[in-house]
């Protein structure tokens, strides 16, 4: 298990674009099991990836919980502008 924390500039929409871009269907494939404006979670692959955004001075800091997507969740994180 991975809790890994990173800040963008993105804003919180552009950030959950961008997991679901990387995470879901059209990245690594991962099923959404929950989405809010603040939070995104993925299931797949005998794992999960759970986002939770949350703004911060004029940034947003994401929170990266994981299990069996750790590799994959650190670069992730380190795609981040």
């Amino acid at each position: 298990m991975l809790n890994l924390e990173v800040s963008t500039k993105l804003s919180q929409g552009e950030a959950i674009q961008q997991l679901k871009k990387f995470f879901g269907k059209e990245g690594l494939g991962l099923d959404v099991i929950e989405e809010a404006p603040q939070c995104v979670s993925f299931s797949g692959g005998g794992g999960h990836v759970t986002a939770t955004l949350c703004s911060e001075e004029g940034r947003i800091r994401v929170t990266l919980v994981t299990q069996e997507w750790e590799y994959q969740v650190k670069k992730f994180a380190s795609s981040l502008p």
